[in-house]
């Protein structure tokens, strides 16, 4: 059997925390936006640390783990 928790979880956190699909932080008018589908070099930093945070909480302490077939 195959693990598919780990492709589960990155694939629904890239979705999520894509800069400007439901929020974006920093915003270009105020510190955060949600829903302005625009993007930065500095949101795309910070979505991408949030991102790098959330998948080792995920995998490392949670330990994710989803058992198909």
């Amino acid at each position: 059997m195959s693990d598919w928790g780990p492709v589960f979880v990155a694939v629904v956190l890239f979705v999520l925390l894509t800069p400007g699909l439901l929020f974006q932080v920093p915003g270009h008018h105020g510190y955060v936006e949600f829903g302005n589908f625009q993007t930065s070099g500095a949101s795309i930093l910070i979505h991408s640390l949030l991102y790098f945070g959330l998948i080792c909480i995920f995998f490392l302490a949670i330990k994710v783990h989803l058992y198909l077939g």
